[in-house]
């Protein structure tokens, strides 16, 4: 009898795209993040179908910060109305909102509303966790400086600290659009994380594609450093 297929826990997703989607299409760049919003609501829809328990999306990076002003406005505008409109959904579909990174240096209304959003989350049984002014050089920093606070710096202390604790280890990263690196996001969490890759931009990612990617996952043999 064959080995029974890997099943996977926690995913996290590279959400990468927006901009050329919106140049391939001939629209202005905010589209394309409207676009890509709306990828993120049919994976929120589909979550308890893949059986996942926790998805993670890499939504607003420490590095953003050095886009136009007029598209972080936009991107910002945009987080104001997905909060708006989706948290009613978010509870509909017992989806625990979590945030991680630097979200408390966002714009002060908005910090009110994700606050809200995870009060009123709180109980769901599958978890939507949102990186937003997140960078993993930056994380891993906080949590080793908590640690020296606490005790003595060790891979269990540190790993202890991060944003991330209270998630399953991550099994795989899926980046969309064709990049193939991390940008600095969960560089400790994907130490002996699966990786996948596709071409599709990320306004055109669908919950069939993230099945593709469970399945090929379920099929990978992890070692772990093993043979």
């Amino acid at each position: 009898m064959g080995s029974e297929p890997t099943k996977a826990r926690h995913v996290a997703i590279i959400m990468d795209g927006n901009g050329r989607w919106a140049k391939r299409h001939h629209v202005p760049r905010a589209m394309g993040h409207q676009r890509g919003v709306e990828a993120v609501r049919r994976l929120v829809r589909a979550l308890e179908a893949t059986g996942l328990e926790c998805l993670t999306l890499y939504a607003f990076s420490s590095e953003n910060w050095n886009r136009s002003e007029e598209e972080i406005g936009d991107l910002m505008n945009l987080m104001r109305r997905f909060i708006k409109s989706d948290l009613p959904e978010f509870v509909a579909n017992d989806v625990k909102l979590k945030i991680i990174g630097d979200w408390k240096g966002l714009a002060a209304d908005i910090v009110a509303m994700l606050e809200d959003a995870l009060a009123q989350t709180a109980k769901g049984k599958r978890t939507l966790a949102v990186a937003l002014n997140y960078g993993s050089q930056q994380e891993i920093a906080r949590a080793a400086a908590k640690a020296a606070e606490e005790g003595e710096v060790t891979v269990e202390s540190l790993a202890a600290n991060l944003d991330t604790a209270d998630l399953p280890p991550l099994d795989l990263l899926i980046r969309t659009s064709g990049e193939q690196r991390l940008s600095n996001f969960l560089l400790w969490q994907a130490a002996y994380a699966e990786f996948w890759f596709t071409d599709v931009l990320w306004p055109d990612f669908t919950p069939e594609h993230l099945g593709e990617a469970l399945d090929q996952f379920a099929r990978r043999e992890r070692r772990y450093g093993g043979r």
